[in-house]
């Protein structure tokens, strides 16, 4: 069987949350005004800080989802690949580019996981020239038009059942895999496999880690992604960038559910992503 590495995106290959990273052009593109980026910020700073309910996580993921609602996904598309190079191509990792080349290298199979939109996760693991990514998908109707609703979030242990069901599609065992993150709502993906490791971790993973026993990595050096990687030319992104970070927004506070006795629970309309 086949030996893979699954990276987390957000903090353990990029420098910056994405949502953090694409703020800026959003604002510019005049999607979404500051007023509303900077009560989107300090929401998700109440609930990492102090928690919240379901309910209210929920309430503020379907808000965030509804702005997408009606805008072209192909168009999207298109125009997120061409903001990459502006948005996130600054802010990688090297020390996550030389790992991720070491293990390909080795022979492994290498793939992106993260909670963030696959229009983002996707051009850029194939920039990085890594195998797949998992990532979020927004519903599409039967115009290629975002509803507004998730139809798979790449979270906490659907990130398990995900690199669950692409280990059983290619043959992978996980025993013998790697992976690796920086939070700690990213447990499930860790304990999926059998060489787990924390990247630049939050308190909460770093003193699982620390219990465990399992390496801790930091990552501090952020480059060029073209100096290491072939890339487009820059042009304008910024109705994608708007796309990613609205769905992102909604999403990631969605994720933010603590450890603390709350059990994950499927939004509304999740379907498996070995239906994507």
């Amino acid at each position: 069987m086949e030996t893979a590495a699954f990276f987390d995106l957000d903090k353990t290959v990029i420098a910056k949350s994405t949502m953090v990273a694409f703020g800026p052009t959003l604002m510019r593109a005049g999607l979404v005004s500051r007023r509303l980026m900077v009560r989107g910020a300090w929401t998700q700073f109440l609930f990492e800080r102090f928690g919240a309910d379901q309910a209210k996580m929920d309430k503020y993921r379907h808000a965030a989802l509804r702005i997408t609602q009606g805008w072209d996904q192909r168009q999207i598309t298109q125009l997120v690949a061409e903001g990459l190079m502006e948005v996130i191509a600054p802010i990688v990792y090297d020390e996550a580019l030389a790992l991720i080349r070491h293990h390909q290298q080795a022979g492994h199979r290498v793939f992106i996981v993260s909670a963030s939109p696959h229009e983002i996760v996707g051009p850029l693991a194939e920039h990085l020239g890594v195998d797949e990514a998992i990532a979020s998908r927004a519903r599409i109707d039967e115009d290629g038009r975002y509803t507004g609703e998730l139809d798979f979030y790449s979270y906490g242990p659907f990130k398990a059942e995900a690199m669950a069901t692409v280990a059983s599609r290619h043959g992978i065992d996980l025993s013998k895999s790697y992976a690796y993150s920086d939070s700690a709502t990213d447990l499930p993906m860790l304990e999926a496999v059998g060489h787990p490791t924390a990247v630049n971790p939050d308190r909460e993973l770093e003193r699982v880690a620390m219990a465990r026993q399992w390496p801790v990595l930091r990552f501090d050096h952020p480059v060029p992604l073209r100096s290491r990687v072939p890339l487009p030319e820059r042009r304008t992104g910024a109705m994608a960038a708007g796309a990613a970070v609205v769905m992102a927004a909604g999403a990631s506070l969605w994720w933010r559910q603590r450890r603390s006795g709350q059990s994950a629970t499927r939004p509304a309309g999740f379907r498996s992503p070995a239906a994507s």
